[in-house]
Order: structure tokens, then sequence, then C-alpha cells
């Protein structure tokens, strides 16, 4: 049986610790550059709509899905190498890794993220974060619908979970209630959608950067337990 910890630490990925809009961004462009604005629209829809059905964006998967729609067309198969290579250290947010190391100072640290087997755990890996952690490291198709296993494998008296999306801080509030603090780093679009903030539940602690958590102490994380 797992000991129970007195605190662990739950850090996002996407749009906590690397700026994920940066990355689409960057596929976006490589994909008009390389082969065409049509291409590039026809892929990003893909993308959207297996969003839509699987609740994270399977970008591998969208490439096939490009593929079995123009059998033909071989040249986006070469886009496969500059997903599973794209250089994600460079798109860390400034402190990152130095908020993970002051985290593990204080507590069990683990990045909980949803995301696909293929691509998410080899964003996680090149991008440093793996090793950052000492590979604690849980992925869910859900993450918010997943919070007893969450429970198995990371046993706590309490939580701090540091997410960007409204939806994702207010489940997990619904959920664990004060044995859990939300910290919510205001960076990226779920974050700086007004109305998907208005609609959430007041996180314990906002922060305009995820590097402002190295002016916390442990203690203002930990509100209830002094």
């Amino acid at each position: 049986m797992n000991e129970i910890r007195e605190v662990v630490f739950l850090v996002d990925v996407d749009n906590t610790l690397l700026n994920n809009d940066r990355v689409q961004a960057d596929i976006r462009r490589h994909l008009a550059d390389c082969f065409g604005e049509a291409c590039r629209d026809r892929y990003w829809a893909i993308l959207e709509q297996l969003f839509s059905e699987l609740g994270y964006r399977d970008y591998l998967g969208a490439l096939q899905r490009y593929r079995v729609e123009h059998p033909l067309d071989n040249r986006l198969l070469s886009m496969s190498s500059f997903l599973v290579d794209y250089p994600f250290a460079n798109r860390l947010y400034p402190e990152s890794l130095d908020v993970l190391d002051q985290l593990k100072q204080w507590g069990c640290t683990v990045l909980l993220t949803d995301g696909d087997v293929v691509f998410q755990p080899r964003k996680i890996e090149r991008s440093g974060l793996f090793e950052a952690v000492d590979g604690q490291v849980l992925i869910y198709i859900h993450k918010e619908e997943q919070l007893a296993d969450v429970e198995v494998h990371y046993p706590a008296r309490h939580y701090v979970l540091i997410d960007d999306k409204p939806r994702i801080l207010t489940a997990v509030k619904e959920y664990w209630g004060s044995r859990v603090t939300t910290v919510f780093p205001r960076q990226g679009m779920y974050a700086n959608d007004s109305r998907a903030v208005a609609m959430m539940r007041t996180p314990d602690v906002t922060i305009s950067r995820i590097g402002e958590l190295l002016n916390l102490t442990r203690d203002q994380l930990l509100p209830t337990m002094g």
C-alpha cells in the first residue's frame, strides 16, 4: 500500500508549465509554410473535431485521419517527425523548472495532465519535465474524472492542484473540498477566457504566471494545515 503523504502537489503541463499556445502556433505555421494553407486548415479542422470527441488534442491521430481522407498525398507524412521531434524545452514558461524544484522540497510533486498515449508522454520527456519530477507523471483522458485513481497512486491528507483551466480547478475543488488548495496561473487561452473564469469557483490562490509561485511560502499553499 502506498504511503499516505502529508501533501502532494499536482501540476498541470499545458499552459501551466509549458506554453502550449506557442506550440500550437508553431504547428500551424509549419503546416502553412510547408504544405499550404488549405492543408493546414483541414488538418486543424480534424484536430478540433477529435478534440470535441476525445476531450484532448490528438495531433498524431489527426494526422492519421487526414491521411485516410487523402491517401495519395504523402507530403504531410513528414509532419510526424516535426511533431515528435519538436523542441518542447524551448517552450517552457520562465522559471517552470525552478518552481518544480521548490515544490519537490515541500512535498511529493506529480505532473497531472490529459492527453494521448504517445504525443503527451513525448512532450513531457522532451521538455525536461519528466526528469524534473523524477518520472512521477499521471496522464488521463479526463483527469478530473480520475481523482480516485490519483489517490490510489499518491494518497495524501492534502493536495495542491496547479492548473490553468477553470473547469478543472472547479471540478477538483468540488470533489476534494477542503482537502485541496487550488492554484490558478492565469496563462494561456483557457485562463484568459473571461466567460470560463466567470463560471469557475473562486480559486484559493491566483497568480499571473507560474514563476510567481517562487514568491510564496509552503504555508501559503496549505492554509488548512497551518
